[in-house]
């Protein structure tokens, strides 16, 4: 059916119901005039808005109660009005503003939400936001005149304690929405009028008298209840980081000298308040406590969409006013920092761009910064880096994987300036400490002793290989359980060898495998994975980074092979190879057998040896080296324990090693093979087993087909 575009035929179409409501209010009659509005096209209703609106409007002006549905009926109708015209008139909209408010708040106590019906709030919500949309020009911000204060703030308060006392997660969104609306911060898709810097600044400097009672409820509402769902905790996170935006933006503060309250205002003139120097600061550090509440609620909830909001809210709140927020943008910068290794990709590629643009404003300020960009990042890291091994002793598995993700998340950040930050003796020695502590393993398990292996068999041929998950060990830690925190910490360790000076690197964690045994074995898993992160392994970059991608200084092949060479005679030396694994009454027991065979015999396997009936098959036959050393008695399950796993994890380092050379491992295989094929005859499991591993990951990555091409071909090197 065609809409009326006439304004004299619709006049006379519409005046009939119109005079009849205003006679007769009833429901009835109001969802008369609602359903004949929708036959005018928008032209035309706009010409008419004025007497279309009054009767409506008079309704809600007829002294004592009403009912709920009439109230209701009337919001949608005036709704359907105010979404498809302009008001353009001042008294129009003041009147309508002060009207919708007032069927949302209570008689007895204006200050507080009316009991009345989801439906109603709702209906009424959306009327007045339709009505912020609809305002025109230069009349909409007449509502941010100081005389409008008192009104202004009995609004705001109805909408803050809809959004945060209300069940339905509908009317909350809707209040938040109004709120958006009121300081021309939404964003929806329609046409919105656009503040000119003085009218922004307006806006800011009136919202300054309400920043303390928004940001406070709002953010009650987004650490509240996790039932209320996410869409109501984005739509908090939006108002939260816009007012705060709004109010505190660098362009405004620094634009002019702070506003002067003019004395005809007289009692009203108190509740304005003047963006100060002292002001900011003082408001700055009561948001910094509300930020730090806002980021542990929502940095690892368990929504996408809700992460994706904070780093909304991080990139908007430090390119509108990083300079005004002083002690905030450290807590920003570690919120942002931390969704670098977010799980959602969307999340993660919204941060990437955002960390990026935050780098280029800070590069283009220059030296005229207080504190750069970089400085931020690596005294956040060095402050993370303290408090790491108090988080993961206190904090749960979630806590403690955002921690390390924020970690991780600082160095890739940070990029080729990590070795800048690492030439700090200060910043070395705090992350380094973390990592071993962090790193510590629980070796109390007794199994780990008890498990014996005399005959291992591992498949020489190249079709079906070595399984990984045959010789990959699973290591039990001290303060955590979560694979998951095990990986983020191997991606720190790589990426700093990835960016960081390998010399240095490997220098002081050799420094620290040298100095104790409590840090031996988490300094040798982390050199492992310093020098794969070196040659590059498993170290992922894209995207990453604020400055170069390039690396700061890329080792070349000698430069790991050199490193190689260092970490690998300590680890195969004398009093870090040959430890005591077994105890004294096992030792006893086996000596019989054990003696009937020498370390010389694993190297007598030639040729002939594979000719037998299963050529696919090597039977590796135990070592006595091991054994045959003097057993303490006061030996304990504890060292015992603590032996096994430091040869693990040696034996997984050579094979790092191996995969880091390439086919340059071959020139030290001379040093390091039998050493390897000595603990592949060891009788402990867990150490035979990853004698095989690290003999396979060797093979491969030296370019031979199989363990007995690779023994054949390097038999004639003599025992070390």
């Amino acid at each position: 059916m065609a809409q009326i575009s006439d304004p004299k035929i619709a006049f006379a179409y519409l005046r009939p119901a119109c005079v009849l409501l205003t006679r007769e209010p009833t429901v009835t009659n109001v969802e008369t005039l609602s359903g004949q509005l929708k036959e005018v096209n928008d032209a035309t209703l706009q010409q008419l808005q004025e007497y279309v609106l009054f009767p409506l409007r008079f309704v809600l002006k007829v002294p004592g109660p009403k009912k709920e549905k009439m109230v209701q009926a009337v919001a949608e109708a005036m709704c359907h009005v105010l979404e498809n015209t302009c008001v353009q008139s001042w008294e129009t909209l003041h009147g309508l503003f002060s009207e919708l408010c007032l069927c949302l708040c209570s008689p007895a106590d204006p200050g507080k939400p009316a009991d009345t019906s989801e439906e109603l709030k709702l209906a009424v919500l959306r009327c007045l936001d339709a009505l912020f949309h609809a305002a025109y020009g230069d009349i909409f911000f007449k509502l941010f005149e100081p005389i409008m204060l008192p009104g202004l703030g009995a609004a705001i308060s109805l909408l803050l304690a809809l959004g945060e006392k209300e069940k339905s997660r509908d009317i909350q969104v809707a209040a938040l929405k109004c709120l958006q609306a009121l300081t021309l911060q939404c964003d929806c898709t329609q046409d919105h009028v656009v503040p000119s810097s003085e009218e922004r600044c307006t806006i800011g400097s009136t919202m300054a008298s309400f920043l303390p009672g928004i940001t406070t409820a709002v953010a009650r509402i987004i650490t509240g209840d996790l039932r209320q769902g996410h869409t109501v905790t984005v739509r908090a996170i939006k108002v939260w980081s816009r007012t705060v935006a709004l109010v505190l933006d660098d362009t405004q503060l620094q634009a002019s000298e702070p506003e002067k309250t003019s004395s005809d205002l007289g009692r009203i003139g108190q509740l304005m308040v003047r963006r100060t120097q002292d002001w900011v600061k003082s408001t700055v550090g009561k948001l910094s406590v509300l930020l730090k509440k806002i980021i542990s609620c929502t940095s690892a909830h368990q929504h996408w969409k809700v992460r994706l909001e904070l780093v909304e809210l991080d990139d908007h709140l430090l390119s509108q006013c990083s300079q005004s927020l002083g002690e905030c943008v450290g807590l920003l910068l570690e919120a942002l920092v931390g969704a670098v290794n977010d799980e959602d990709p969307r999340v993660r590629e919204r941060c990437e761009v955002a960390l990026r643009e935050v780098s280029q404003r800070n590069q283009s300020c220059g030296s005229s910064s207080a504190q750069t960009f970089t400085d931020v990042l690596s005294e956040n890291l060095h402050s993370l880096a303290t408090s790491l091994p108090r988080l993961m002793r206190t904090s749960d598995d979630q806590k403690k994987l955002f921690v390390l993700n924020v970690f991780l998340g600082y160095i890739k950040v940070l990029g080729p300036l990590v070795s800048v930050v690492l030439n700090s003796g200060a910043h070395l020695e705090r992350i380094s400490r973390a990592l071993m502590q962090v790193l510590e393993l629980d070796v109390m398990d007794v199994r780990i002793v008890e498990e014996r292996s005399y005959t291992p068999s591992i498949e020489t041929s190249s079709g079906s290989g070595y399984s990984d998950s045959a010789h990959i060990q699973r290591k039990h830690f001290l303060y955590f359980t979560d694979e998951k925190i095990l990986c983020v910490l191997m991606e720190i360790c790589r990426t700093l060898g990835h960016y960081g000076n390998i010399y240095l690197l490997t220098d002081h964690f050799l420094d620290l495998y040298q100095q104790s045994s409590v840090y031996r074995k988490q300094a040798a898993m982390v050199l492992n994975e310093i020098i794969r992160g070196a040659a590059g392994i498993a170290v992922a970059t894209e995207g990453q980074g604020v400055e170069s991608q390039v690396r700061g200084h890329s080792p070349t092949q000698e430069d790991l092979k050199v490193a190689v060479v260092s970490v690998m005679e300590e680890y195969t030396s004398l009093k870090n190879w040959h430890l005591i694994t077994v105890s004294e009454e096992t030792t006893d027991r086996d000596q019989q057998d054990q003696q009937l065979l020498s370390p010389s015999r694993l190297l007598s396997i030639s040729n002939s040896s594979f000719s037998s009936t299963n050529a696919n098959s090597l039977q590796v036959i135990p070592s006595s080296f091991a054994s045959t050393s003097t057993s303490s008695s006061s030996s304990t399950l504890h060292q015992l324990n603590s032996n096994i796993w430091q040869l693990c994890i040696q034996l997984e380092g050579i094979a790092c090693f191996a995969q880091a050379l390439g086919r340059d491992f071959r020139s030290l295989l001379m040093t390091s093979l039998y050493a390897v094929l000595e603990k592949a005859g060891e009788e402990t499991l867990l150490v035979s087993q990853a004698a095989l591993g690290s003999m396979w990951d060797i093979s491969k990555a030296c370019g031979y087909p199989s363990l007995k091409e690779l023994i054949n071909e390097n038999s004639d090197y003599p025992a070390q």
